[in-house]
C-alpha cells in the first residue's frame, strides 16, 4: 500500500531490535510491547516492569496499562495475546484498518483479524521520514562513528605493534595475531566506549574477496587487510560503519593499484553526491572510475566467483546499518538534503585479495559533507 494513505500505525515488537518502533518512541524494552499512532495520537500499552520508566522516558506518548487492558480483554478472550489486547483498543477507538511494518508478527496480525480489524503490510520503513536525518539524529550517528574510528585506530595500531615473523605471519605480544584477535581488540575499545560491535570483519588477503567474510585465523604480512566496522552505539541505537584497507609491511603492485583507483572512485562517488541527483549517479561515478583504471569486473574462470566491483556503492545509515537510500546499478530515485549514506567502492580479486574504503556523508544542499575524520592510508609501519 502506499505509504501516503497510512493513518493508523500498530507495531508490536520488542524496541530494542526494531528500528521503527525505536524511533517512534525513543524507548529501549527487550520485549515486546504495543504501540499505536493513530493520525498523530500516539499509545503505548506497557507491562508492569515498564510502566512507570515508560511514563518518565516517553514524551507525547499515552502509556496503556498491559494488565489493566488484559483484564478488560478478557471478555472476547480467555487468555489475552498482545494482538486481543491491541483490538479491544483500536474498536474502542472505532478504528476497524491498521497499517503494520513487514516483519509484523504473523500471529499477532491473524489474531488482530479474527476481531475483525483489516491488517495492511506496509513496504519498507512505516516511518518513511526515517530517511530523512535531523540535526540531532546527524549529531548521534557522528558520535557512533566517532566510537567506530576510536575502534579502527586501536585495531591499527595493534597492526603497527605486531613484527612479521615465521611465514610472514604478524605476530603480537609473542603470540600470534588473529582476525579473532584483532576483532576483539576493536570491538573491546568500542564496548568501553558504549557501543556493541557485532560481526566486525577483519579479513585478510584471499578472505577479503568476499565482502561479508568476517575473517579468521593468522593475519599476514604484505597481504591486505579488510577492517569493516559498524556498531550500535547502546545510548542512542544509532550505528556507525567505516571500513579501511590495510598491510602490514609492503603492497604488491597489484594492490597498491586496487588502493589508488578505489579511493578516486571514492571520491568521484562523494563529489557526485548532491540534493536531488539520481541515487544511481555516485554508482556510475565508481564504475567510470574502475573502467577508466581498468579494473574489470567478471566471473573468475576457474573457481566461478565473482571479481572486480560487484556490490553497490552505499546505503542510508541509522538506527538501522542498512537503510534507505541505496545506491547501486539498480538504485532509483533521487538523493535528498538530510540522507545519510555510506560511501564504500571496493575491489576483489582472487589471489590478490580485497581493498574497499568506506566513509559516511550526509547528502546537504551543496557539497555533500563527510562525516567521518579518520585518515586513509594502506601501509601500516
Amino acid at each position: 500500500m502506499s505509504k501516503s494513505s497510512v493513518s493508523t500505525r500498530l507495531i508490536i515488537a520488542a524496541s530494542v531490535n526494531d528500528a521503527d518502533l525505536l524511533y517512534a518512541t525513543g524507548f529501549f524494552v527487550p520485549d515486546p510491547f504495543i504501540f499505536m499512532d493513530i493520525r498523530g495520537s500516539k499509545f503505548a500499552v506497557l507491562s508492569d516492569l515498564e510502566i512507570d520508566r515508560g511514563r518518565r522516558s516517553m514524551k507525547g506518548i499515552e502509556v496503556l496499562s498491559l494488565t489493566d487492558l488484559q483484564q478488560k480483554a478478557a471478555s472476547s478472550a480467555a487468555r489475552p495475546r498482545l494482538g486481543d489486547i491491541a483490538a479491544h483498543v483500536l474498536k474502542s477507538r472505532k478504528i476497524r484498518k491498521v497499517s503494520v511494518p513487514g516483519n509484523f508478527p504473523l500471529f499477532e496480525a491473524r489474531l488482530l483479524e479474527e476481531h475483525g480489524i483489516t491488517v495492511e503490510p506496509v513496504e519498507g520503513s512505516i516511518y518513511p521520514e526515517r530517511d530523512y536525518k535531523s540535526p540531532a539524529e546527524i549529531r548521534h550517528i557522528r558520535a557512533a562513528l566517532k566510537m567506530t574510528e576510536a575502534g579502527i585506530q586501536a585495531g591499527r595500531e595493534a597492526l603497527r605493534k605486531a613484527v612479521i615473523g615465521k611465514g610472514n605471519v604478524l605476530m603480537l605480544d609473542g603470540a600470534r595475531l588473529t582476525s579473532e584477535k584483532l576483532r576483539a581488540i576493536i570491538d573491546g575499545t568500542i564496548l568501553e566506549l558504549g557501543g556493541i560491535a557485532e560481526d566486525t570483519i577483519v579479513a585478510c588477503g584471499n578472505q577479503g574477496c568476499d565482502p561479508h567474510e568476517r575473517g579468521h585465523g593468522p593475519l599476514r604480512a604484505h597481504q591486505p587487510i579488510i577492517v569493516d566496522v559498524f556498531p550500535r552505539m547502546t545510548a542512542t541505537g544509532y550505528h556507525g560503519d567505516i571500513t579501511r584497507t590495510f598491510v602490514k609491511g609492503t603492497p604488491k603492485p597489484r594492490v597498491a593499484a586496487m588502493y589508488e583507483a578505489v579511493y578516486e572512485a571514492q571520491m568521484a562517488a562523494i563529489d557526485a553526491i548532491t540534493d536531488g541527483v539520481d541515487s544511481f549517479a555516485p554508482h556510475k561515478a565508481v564504475c567510470d572510475v574502475f573502467e577508466k583504471r581498468g579494473f574489470e569486473t567478471s566471473t573468475h574462470p576457474k573457481t566461478g566467483v565473482h571479481q572486480g566491483f560487484f556490490h553497490g556503492t552505499g546505503h542510508g545509515l541509522g538506527l538501522e546499518v542498512h537503510e534507505m537510500p541505496r545506491m547501486g546499478r539498480t538504485s532509483q530515485g533521487p538523493l535528498e538534503a538530510g540522507h545519510v549514506v555510506t560511501v564504500e567502492p571496493g575491489l576483489y580479486y582472487p589471489g590478490f585479495g580485497g581493498v574497499r574504503l568506506e566513509d559516511v556523508v550526509v547528502v546537504t544542499g551543496g557539497k555533500a559533507r563527510n562525516l567521518v575524520e579518520f585518515e586513509k592510508e594502506l601501509v601500516v609501519r
